[in-house]
């Protein structure tokens, strides 16, 4: 099994020409004491998209990390794989994010669940778990439904582990479980039954992401109840050192958040709860580098302006068919996306000012942004001529991929206003 280190920040790169200006931002937070394992992350659907493999988000970490002379850990995550999607990702990925949402809700047999429920005498009654003030009353008939709901998408998650760890001969690779792409959150009870049902498939589970309450939307700050999040994620880290303790799951496993970038509102809240408590975090960012391309290429002007407005005419035309795949994690309001006419008139201060995550700045527009976030597939059709602009404006793009990263979300996650978070 390979070791996943206490913290870790997964970075998306589109179009694999950030890499270094990622990077920049991990040296940046450990010069402050903070050691953040970078982990580079892009999905099936985003290779199929951009036409690309995942040997170039290999190649494209191997040589950010020579350049700089990145010497701590760093990682490749094959995210949100399937049976039927992991195995091109078998010979670059480290790190696979094993998501088994399709199958949450796929009933049980009966016979399978008084097997769980014989084998997990333990889950039913009064269970006291340090760090939640209430003990947990659990039923048998709550176990049953925890079970039914959720023991084939365990048992899923289990196979394709195992599937892995037989292609790459060996298990020196990190396992995620994902669980956020469904409807309702996971109560405390239902993460230790899963737990336990996880357990049971014998694979090192080193993070899991559930599933939160409140709107997780790409690109733009948490919807929702912060105070029940915060008690949400604090419940669940106690839950899960319970569970290491009860089911001999690895001491590292730890909570992932996924859509975390920009989710500015919850920042404080988890960072209060990883001080208290001494635990890790996993934190999923993927279009934000994406955008700060887009806001790089604006505030460069010229040509390079005229192009990041094209990309928004065309992702306003095409806006039904980029936004379909994201509808449960987008709310783009149509009443308040600018017009093509609009935008086409716009300065280089106003196109940025719109795009950028600021929520002080009265040109800001999150349904802009949430539209574009989604409508990289437009830059990917545009093949060379997009990409010689990201290298023609090199370097004020990766200042402000730099800048986001460190400042809008390394810093008030493990720095704050108080001491840093411990490695």
């Amino acid at each position: 099994m390979k070791t996943i280190d206490k913290f870790t920040f997964g970075v998306g790169d589109r179009f694999a020409h950030q890499a270094e200006a990622q990077l920049r931002a991990f040296q940046q937070l450990a010069d402050q004491g903070v050691p953040v394992t970078p982990v580079w992350n892009k999905s099936n659907r985003e290779h199929l998209i951009v036409g690309s493999e995942p040997a170039d988000t290999r190649a494209a970490a191997d040589a950010a990390v020579a350049h700089l002379g990145w010497n701590s850990d760093y990682l490749l995550d094959a995210d949100h794989i399937n049976l039927e999607t992991v195995d091109r990702y078998l010979p670059h990925c480290d790190f696979y994010t094993i998501d088994v949402a399709d199958d949450i809700g796929t009933p049980a047999s009966p016979g399978e669940i008084e097997t769980f429920i014989e084998g997990h005498p333990e889950l039913i009654g009064t269970i006291t778990i340090e760090g939640i003030a209430t003990p947990l009353e659990i039923t048998r008939e709550d176990v049953e439904k925890t079970a039914r709901q959720f023991l084939k998408a365990c048992e899923l998650a289990g196979r394709i582990y195992r599937h892995i760890a037989d292609e790459k001969g060996s298990e020196d690779f990190i396992a995620e479980v994902s669980m956020d792409e469904t409807d309702d959150p996971q109560t405390p009870p239902e993460m230790l039954v899963i737990l336990a049902a996880i357990a049971d498939q014998g694979f090192p589970i080193q993070t899991i992401a559930p599933k939160f309450t409140g709107r997780f939307n790409k690109g733009v700050d948490y919807v929702g109840d912060i105070s029940r999040f915060e008690q949400e994620f604090n419940d669940d880290l106690a839950v899960i050192a319970h569970a290491v303790k009860a089911y001999g799951l690895p001491g590292t496993l730890k909570l992932s958040v996924h859509s975390g970038s920009d989710k500015f509102s919850i920042y404080d809240p988890i960072r209060r709860a990883l001080a208290r408590t001494g635990a890790g975090l996993h934190i999923k960012t993927a279009g934000t580098s994406w955008l700060e391309e887009l806001i790089g290429l604006a505030e460069a002007g010229g040509e390079a302006l005229d192009l990041a407005k094209k990309i928004y005419v065309t992702a306003l035309e095409k806006k039904e068919a980029l936004c379909e795949p994201y509808a449960t994690v987008i709310d783009v309001d149509d009443s308040k996306l600018p017009s093509a006419e609009e935008v086409n008139g716009w300065t280089s201060d106003h196109y940025t000012g719109a795009l950028r995550h600021d929520q002080g700045n009265p040109a800001y527009n999150q349904h802009f942004r949430q539209l574009l976030h989604v409508g990289f597939k437009v830059a990917a059709q545009l093949s060379d001529t997009y990409l010689d602009a990201l290298r023609a404006n090199a370097g004020v793009i990766g200042k402000n991929v730099t800048e986001n990263i460190y400042q809008r979300h390394m810093v008030p996650l493990f720095l704050g206003e108080e001491a840093p978070l411990q490695g």
